[in-house]
């Protein structure tokens, strides 16, 4: 699952709004103006940039009527995914679970979002909350596989307790991702040569090849659980993507911070 990198784009200004403006109206102004100050997408998977952030950036607006803060959007969002994770620990796997696992993990995603979307609409985030957000995120992410090892443990879908392997190895691969996207560009800003290079366009098809990648994805995998042999599979699948992902991660980000040893020296 990967993690956006903090982004603080200028504060959005909005439009001039009348005095005793309607509901609606304010939220079109808020809604106009996270139009005009959104993360870039370059990178960006294709559920993340196509459905989460569009979808964040109307509740966003609306929640910033309402005077909802960011931080109270990252706990509402932490609530959503606790209780869709102890639904899938306590209840066997059915259509309905997955159905209901799914929709509330992709709310959680949704909020999650929502926090970074406030923020720019309040003119900019605060230290205490970008460390709540990347608290729970990492919380989140061990959380997430810990569950899914406790629900094959409980309703296993094959004989054999090798699947058990599963949740703990993608467990490994998502920490030292998550590790990797906060730490690399720590080390970028520390190198006193570090050139923020144009990058090069993007390739059309890489929204949609970095999906096994998404967030979005592992949110709606649990649909599956209808036919467990199906959803584990499903899982292994994207674990052979997120390794080999995170296998092409490390390998770029050596060779680069390794260039910033030579530059630095």
């Amino acid at each position: 699952m990967a993690v956006s990198p903090t982004f603080s784009p200028t504060p959005p200004t909005p439009e001039p709004v009348p005095e005793h403006a309607t509901v609606l109206a304010w939220y079109r102004v808020h809604l106009e103006a996270l139009g005009r100050a959104q993360k870039p997408s370059r990178g960006t998977p294709a559920y993340s940039r196509l459905v989460n952030r569009p979808v964040a950036r109307r509740v966003a607006a609306a929640a910033h009527v309402v005077g909802l803060s960011p931080n109270a959007a990252t706990l509402f969002g932490a609530a959503f995914t606790s209780t869709a994770l102890v639904l899938l620990v306590v209840n066997e796997p059915s259509l309905e679970l997955g159905l209901t696992v799914s929709a509330l993990l992709a709310l959680g995603y949704v909020m999650d979002s929502v926090d970074g979307q406030l923020s720019r609409l309040r003119g900019g985030g605060s230290v205490s909350g970008e460390w709540l957000d990347h608290t729970l995120d990492c919380v989140k992410t061990c959380v997430f596989h810990l569950a899914v090892l406790v629900s094959l443990f409980r309703f296993p879908p094959v004989e054999s307790e090798a699947a058990l392997v599963l949740p703990m190895a993608f467990l490994v691969v998502d920490m030292t991702t998550y590790f990797g996207i906060i730490l690399v560009p720590y080390l970028r800003r520390r190198a006193p040569l570090a050139a923020a290079a144009e990058p090069g366009p993007e390739h059309p098809l890489r929204t949609w090849l970095v999906l096994p990648n998404d967030y979005g994805t592992f949110c709606w995998v649990f649909v599956l659980l209808a036919w467990p042999h199906v959803f584990l599979g499903g899982y292994a699948a994207l674990l052979v993507a997120n390794a080999a992902f995170l296998l092409l991660a490390c390998v770029k980000w050596w060779r680069e911070l390794r260039l910033l040893d030579v530059l630095g020296a």
